[in-house]
């Protein structure tokens, strides 16, 4: 362990000796070690956790980042770390997802002859990245290149060898997954003065129509050399093409320095201008760096935690950076953004758009965790779900650059929705947020008839019309069938919440009678969900270790991780066991039974398996905390601590399965604190086994909830007791109000597995 982080912790540790008698919060809130120290964006760029290590601000709309060679699935963020060949850097990248997109506008300083394929190769020894700043150095040509930015810009700054010609390619046909049909439609470039370019790109892929506008400002006079449109030189005048590249030369033999500025803009060339000219208006590459680390540093000191492993400081604040890299801003500085109707929108007051909701992933989560840290966000959030709605015609699964792209299961903003209800977050319009969520719960062709979106047919697929007629969705009828019914009968809970908040029974009764349909996939003979054919009778065979991806009645997924998906009635679904003993037993099995996954096709997305818990996928995410319903919260406690060991490490493999956009990590970080919230839409968090040894979260409110951990060690991974203000807790349990309303939660752990059931 570094000096001076032995330095910070043991005296950390002494004013912790100080403090423990009193049950107050800490009244200082001047951190005492600099959360940035502890962030490494290489952690998840390896194995399958799809992230990018490149500089972008909490919630940025740039995310600048190097894209590598390698192709597939594993470099969908653009990024894999395994590979040391570089495409150039590009200005859009998704964080964590299992299908790539973006990748818009690639720069690559190079130096020599122009080549059919330009290709930087570099030593990983010269790659560097922290938040807000990435340095890599191009061995083939001798340049240094150094990228920071700041919230619609990115600055990149490139040092070429003395004496070379100094380059730059901007690619606009550059795309990121060429097998999963991303393609370039269309580029164009315009000339400004010798400092300056303009243009934009249109690609479709996951995003089905994508136009990204661009404004570039150099250090220093360009002169353009070559144009093609892929293979097909072009007159440097008619700088258009669907696979437009343009190489550039700096002639000032007398710097070799060279600053860029580029903005970003959804809505047009002038949107981009102005956002460089807001956010970005010198040329002091250290400056913008500095506050791009600035920004970081306040936004992480939303919690401030202590540990004696350096392992545990690097894996919560590498987690808590991650969790704030999406939703992203989609909104030009001058308050314009391109709406889901494609059409151009001047945002009105206190309104901003965002785009890349991962909701199906972080619904379970990312958003709970920021209805504790950030709840001004998460009303943003909210609403610009709402305004999606009324541009859109429905709720989004997956908004992406202003498009439906229809990706996973169900109508998942629901529970984003009704858990921010639930916890009282102030600015959200609750009945607004009714007729959202009830309309998207319904099967509506005539607005799917209405809509240009290519994928409308899977925006309100059929599920939602036998959900209605038979209470069910029937196996022989659709896909995914299992998965649909159970996810959209807790969204189905998520909105009797809604309406109950909004005073209306009627459809608070409803939709809670909807939401106990799950009952109609449990099969108490083999003791698993399983798909129902429209005669009622079970399909067969039926094997809970299969997989067939994008097939069978499991979405990425078998038998085994979907069977626990009723988050929201964890007493009536232990009921259909017969007995909470056999429920107990089959829990268990899940952790215990053999981790072979069959099928020739079986999703690539079930991964950190323990036995068939598979840690690396969302579905599982809540299951553990069961056993605190149970009476057995010692063996939450015992699984818990198994993940956050075994399953996240500070290592570009640490992240278990894809990231997605923040909620793999979020996980991370709430159970690190020793909490989870099991069914979002019900405010109440489970207690499980905390891995730091102390933390402050500083509440919006400007009260700070604390939590210390006596006796913590990697043996001493049960909790003996626990405290909330002073009082003993005799259940695993507390409420959202508790928290929001500042105080001390004290663990006090031990090796031994404790006498009592309850704590």
């Amino acid at each position: 362990m570094p000096n001076r982080l032995t330095s910070l912790v043991l005296c950390f540790f002494g004013l912790l000796l100080l403090t423990h008698c009193t049950t107050e919060p800490t009244p200082d809130t001047t951190p005492t070690l600099d959360p940035l120290t502890f962030v490494d964006p290489f952690i998840g760029t390896g194995f399958h956790g799809h992230t990018f290590p490149g500089p972008t601000l909490p919630y940025g709309m740039v995310q600048l980042s190097p894209d590598t060679r390698l192709p597939g699935w594993d470099a969908s963020s653009g990024y894999h770390y395994s590979d040391s060949t570089i495409y150039g850097f590009s200005h859009t990248h998704l964080s964590g997802t299992g299908i790539g997109d973006m990748g818009d506008i690639l720069f690559l300083p190079y130096t020599g002859e122009d080549t059919a394929e330009l290709l930087a190769f570099f030593n990983k020894d010269s790659e560097k990245a922290s938040a807000g700043y990435y340095q890599v150095e191009l061995e083939n040509f001798g340049i240094k290149a150094e990228l920071t930015s700041t919230l619609r810009t990115g600055m990149h700054r490139y040092t070429y060898p003395a004496g070379k010609d100094k380059k730059l390619s901007i690619d606009l046909g550059h795309i990121l997954q060429a097998n999963w049909g991303h393609k370039s439609l269309e580029g164009a470039i315009e000339v400004v003065d010798q400092h300056t370019l303009k243009g934009y790109r249109i690609s479709s892929g996951w995003a089905h129509d994508h136009p990204v506008y661009f404004y570039a400002q150099f250090s220093t006079p360009f002169e353009i050399v070559q144009a093609k449109d892929g293979q097909k030189a072009l007159d440097v005048d008619k700088l258009s093409g669907q696979a437009l590249q343009v190489a550039l030369l700096f002639p000032d033999v007398s710097v070799e320095e060279v600053l860029v500025k580029v903005g970003v803009s959804s809505v047009d060339e002038q949107g981009a201008k102005k956002n460089v000219a807001e956010e970005n208006p010198d040329w002091d590459f250290a400056e913008i760096r500095k506050q791009a680390e600035d920004t970081w540093r306040t936004a992480l000191s939303k919690i401030e935690v202590s540990s004696r492993e350096e392992k545990v400081l690097k894996n919560f604040y590498t987690a808590l950076y991650h969790s704030m890299v999406a939703p992203m801003v989609a909104q030009d500085v001058d308050g314009r953004y391109r709406g889901m109707d494609k059409a151009i929108h001047q945002a009105p007051s206190g309104f901003t758009n965002y785009t890349v909701f991962s909701l199906w992933d972080t619904f379970r989560a990312l958003h709970p965790l920021m209805t504790i840290i950030d709840q001004e966000k998460t009303e943003e959030w909210v609403a610009a779900l709402l305004k999606k709605y009324e541009e859109g015609g429905v709720l989004p699964k997956w908004p992406l650059a202003s498009n439906y792209t229809g990706t996973m299961v169900g109508y998942p903003a629901a529970a984003m929705i009704a858990d921010a209800i639930a916890k009282d977050i102030d600015g959200i319009d609750v009945d607004g947020a009714l007729a959202a969520t009830v309309y998207s719960s319904e099967y509506h062709p005539e607005t799917i008839a209405k809509m240009v979106e290519p994928r409308a047919q899977q925006l309100m697929p059929r599920h939602l019309d036998f959900i209605d007629r038979l209470g069910y969705v029937p196996a022989d009828s659709m896909r995914l069938s299992v998965s649909y019914g159970l996810e959209c009968a807790y969204y189905d809970f998520c909105i009797s919440r809604i309406a109950l908040k909004a005073g209306n029974t009627d459809l608070a009764e409803k939709f809670a009678r909807r939401s106990l349909y799950y009952q109609n996939y449990f099969d108490p003979n083999w003791g698993f969900m399983r798909g129902k054919l429209a005669n009622g009778a079970w399909q067969e065979p039926f094997n809970p270790n299969y997989s067939d991806h994008e097939i069978s009645p499991y979405v990425e997924g078998n038998a085994w991780q979907w069977s626990w998906f009723v988050p929201h009635d964890v007493s009536g679904f232990t009921g259909l066991f017969g007995s909470k003993e056999r429920f107990i037993a089959q829990l268990d099995s899940l952790f215990t039974t053999s981790s072979d996954i069959e099928g020739e096709n079986a999703s690539a997305d079930i991964t950190g398996l323990i036995g068939q818990y598979a840690h690396g996928n969302e579905p599982s995410h809540h299951v553990i905390h069961f056993y605190n319903y149970l009476g057995e919260p010692f063996k939450a406690q015992e699984r818990i601590d198994e993940v956050l060991q075994t399953l996240y490490a500070p290592t570009p493999a640490g992240i278990s399965g894809n990231e997605d956009c923040g909620a793999m990590s979020a996980w991370y970080v709430l159970n690190a604190l020793g909490f989870y919230q099991v069914c979002p839409g019900k405010p109440e968090y489970s207690i499980g086994r905390p891995m730091v040894d102390q933390a402050i979260i500083r509440l919006e409110n400007g009260k700070t909830f604390e939590i210390r951990v006596q006796n913590n060690s990697p043996e001493n991974l049960y909790v003996a007791q626990v405290k909330l203000n002073g009082v003993v807790l005799h259940q695993p349990f507390f409420d959202h109000s508790t928290l929001m309303n500042g105080g001390v939660l004290e663990f006090q752990m031990t090796d031994q597995i404790p006498t009592t059931q309850g704590n």
